[in-house]
């Protein structure tokens, strides 16, 4: 049985070596270099081929032509990704089953102690409500949206965190981000990594994404928390889809 994995998430790349060491044959789809390399890395046993690079949806139509199952286990916020696997999966006339990264609730995230929390929306209103906080901002939202935050804030006030990859520096250069501002390194992050960039960098507000328990969502709540900043949170898409274990179960049964 071949089995699509559309990735570059935790959660699908442990999927895809279960899957691969249980006898499927298994193809993961990832955007970048990075994927590939994290995806190695985690383990590449069994029949697991990678392929590499950005697919628009004739391309993963391409990839479904002779596929059994197409999971989705893009990261939350790749909403034009998942749109367009639904799409090539119907055309191609493949089941697919969208693996939902498990969310923190509000009640948690505002459990947290955390001492000024706010939602936004998209990155548009997270940049005004930066804005209207002032001081250093501490971008965790990765590199597509710089180009957005550099025209709405002042970039000697942006502190982006982003993939140590030339097309993040890149993005970061294009925003008008000073080098000394820009942050280039690999997560996900301890609470204590977080205080310590806060720390060191003297950051006032620290803007990021609902991205889960797996993306180190907490962890830079605590953060804010310890070190007494406010964090924006922009809010998650709606996302239907099924648990880790869901996706698994389904997966191992049509292999019996």
């Amino acid at each position: 049985m071949k089995i699509v994995i559309f990735g570059g998430t935790t959660e699908g790349r442990e999927l895809s070596s279960l899957l691969a060491s249980a006898g499927a044959d298994v193809t993961v789809s990832v955007v970048s270099g990075y994927g590939a390399e994290e995806q190695n890395a985690s383990g590449n046993s069994g029949s697991l081929k990678i392929e590499e690079g950005p697919r628009d949806e004739n391309g993963m139509r391409l990839l479904l032509a002779d596929a059994d199952i197409c999971v989705d286990a893009t990261h939350p916020y790749a909403v034009e990704a998942s749109a367009n696997i639904r799409s090539a999966a119907e055309a191609e006339n493949v089941e697919v089953l969208r693996l939902k990264r498990a969310s923190v609730s509000l009640d948690e995230i505002k459990g947290s102690g955390v001492e000024d929390l706010y939602i936004a929306e998209d990155p548009a209103e997270a940049a005004r409500i930066a804005a209207g906080i002032g001081g250093r901002i501490l971008l965790t939202t990765g590199s597509k949206d710089l180009h957005l935050y550099g025209e709405l804030l002042d970039s000697e006030l942006l502190f982006p965190r982003v993939l140590p990859l030339s097309q993040s520096i890149d993005a970061c250069e294009k925003a008008g981000i000073p080098h000394r501002n820009i942050i280039a390194v690999q997560g996900p992050f301890s609470e204590a990594f977080n205080r310590a960039v806060i720390d060191e960098y003297q950051i006032n507000v620290l803007i990021t994404k609902e991205s889960g328990r797996a993306g180190g969502f907490m962890e830079k709540i605590n953060a804010c928390k310890s070190c007494g900043i406010p964090a924006v949170v922009i809010s998650r898409p709606a996302d239907e889809g099924l648990s880790f274990d869901e996706v698994r179960a389904l997966c191992m049964e049509k292999l019996k």
